[in-house]
């Protein structure tokens, strides 16, 4: 059984960073931070609220007719599983303690960070409602606090598949990424053609598989026509929203017949393509920036902003629109403009404090890891994922969902530790070598 679940056998030509020798890629950091800040400022930004006194409506200002181009830049989770892919590559790499551990370590980092934000989040809802907060808001406010762990969800299917796809990268490169982009063509020919709308979810796994993958042959230097691949990017794209029935957005919108994110299309794949080329051709420009204070400062904090910025989006939400009843003004128009430096720095205000408390979560305690084979591993994913995807749909709305969800992140957890306790080689080993959460 143990046999069956092992990667292929391993031909040690592992991926290797663009500079040889180095141990992180500022390139790849930049992407990271830069996709989760803009995932922030743009949910920040766009939410169109109004309160009647019983309900919380909700929409969207990328809505507004013509604006859907921008999500082509702003809907950046593409660049974050390339830039996840070629860090996997690179620390998978250098791994010396073999692949089900380095799964565990990943869980481990994956997780941990989570526990405060269901500390919290498991008896809000209930102080709230017991304070007199409206139900209807505050049930919105626990669903979406939820749904945004989907990412994690799936960026867990990459990681846990990483031992398994650097082993075909080996093998076959490009044709890797190839195999899995004609699997998103099939799925989406069979889909629309017989209207099976639910097949559509097989690309969860064609399509970000294959822009992690991706990341793999950046980490070894061998994404050589930048130029090219954004251009045929971009171009298949707008070549698919033309000849439809692919929405241009790139986010889901309020009232949209069809998301081209839930599940993802082929046309979220073509903008992956074009953002990836574009990125990689800004490189030598982008590295010569004087970020590196700035990576260095917000690299161990990053996962703590993704975690918490819709609570504080919630938090001024609920005070200025529920509380106060002020809607977000017109999308767009004068005064929308206006008002955004005071709601941006009313937000900033809330998450300061946020990040001081919860930052700290980002790095998981330096406990000893179990000696623990692939099934185990699997387990401690399967649990993982399963408390993820429960939180995704159910979020931290009252119930017995989220207790359950949070139940088996934690039976994941417990799984990367030892059944007994840690001997010196396991505290040798407790932390892993990359500091990032999502590299």
């Amino acid at each position: 059984m143990t046999a069956l679940l092992a990667p292929p056998p391993p031909v040690r030509r592992a991926p290797r960073p663009p500079s040889p020798g180095a141990t992180r890629d500022p390139f790849i950091d930049l992407l990271r931070v830069f996709g989760m800040v803009l995932v922030v400022v743009q949910h920040w930004t766009i939410p169109v609220l109004a309160f009647d006194g019983a309900v919380l409506t909700t929409g969207n200002a990328l809505a507004t007719p013509g604006v859907w181009v921008v999500t082509w830049v702003s809907q950046v989770m593409p660049l974050v599983f390339f830039a996840g892919g070629a860090a996997g590559a690179i620390s998978f790499g250098r791994a010396r303690d073999g692949a089900p551990h380095w799964v565990l370590a990943r869980l481990r980092r994956l997780t941990w960070p989570l526990l405060p934000l269901a500390a919290v989040w498991i008896p809000l809802p209930h102080a709230l409602a017991a304070l007199g907060v409206p139900a209807q808001p505050l049930e919105t406010g626990a669903r979406l606090t939820g749904q945004l762990l989907w990412f994690l969800a799936v960026y867990l299917i990459a990681v846990v598949a990483t031992p398994w796809m650097t082993g075909l990268h080996i093998r076959y490169g490009w044709r890797v990424p190839g195999v899995l982009a004609a699997g998103a063509v099939a799925t989406d020919v069979v889909r629309f053609a017989a209207g099976w709308d639910a097949l559509g979810y097989l690309n969860i796994v064609f399509v970000w598989l294959a822009v992690h993958q991706v990341g793999f042959l950046y980490a070894e230097g061998r994404v050589t026509r930048p130029g090219a691949m954004a251009a045929g990017g971009f171009g298949a794209a707008a070549l698919l929203v033309w000849a439809g029935p692919y929405p241009g957005s790139m986010i889901g919108l309020p009232g949209a017949e069809l998301s081209n994110m839930a599940p993802p299309t082929l046309a979220m794949l073509a903008v992956a393509a074009g953002q990836i080329g574009l990125a990689t051709l800004l490189r030598p420009w982008l590295l010569r920036l004087p970020l590196g204070g700035l990576l260095g400062w917000a690299g161990p904090r990053i996962m703590t902003v993704y975690l918490w910025h819709m609570p504080a989006l919630f938090a001024v939400a609920g005070v200025v629109v529920v509380g106060l009843g002020a809607g977000t003004p017109e999308p767009l128009g004068p005064a929308w403009f206006a008002g955004w430096p005071l709601w941006f720095g009313a937000l900033c205000l809330v998450m300061w404090p946020l990040l001081r408390a919860f930052a700290r979560f980002e790095e998981p305690p330096a406990l000893p890891y179990g000696r623990i084979g692939w099934p185990g591993a699997l387990v401690a994913a399967g649990l993982t994922g399963g408390g993820l995807l429960t939180l995704t749909v159910a979020g931290f709305a009252p119930g017995v969902a989220p207790v359950a969800g949070v139940a088996a992140l934690a039976g994941g957890l417990l799984l990367t530790l030892p059944r007994g306790a840690g001997t010196a080689r396991g505290r040798k080993h407790a932390r892993h070598p990359v500091s990032a959460t999502m590299g």
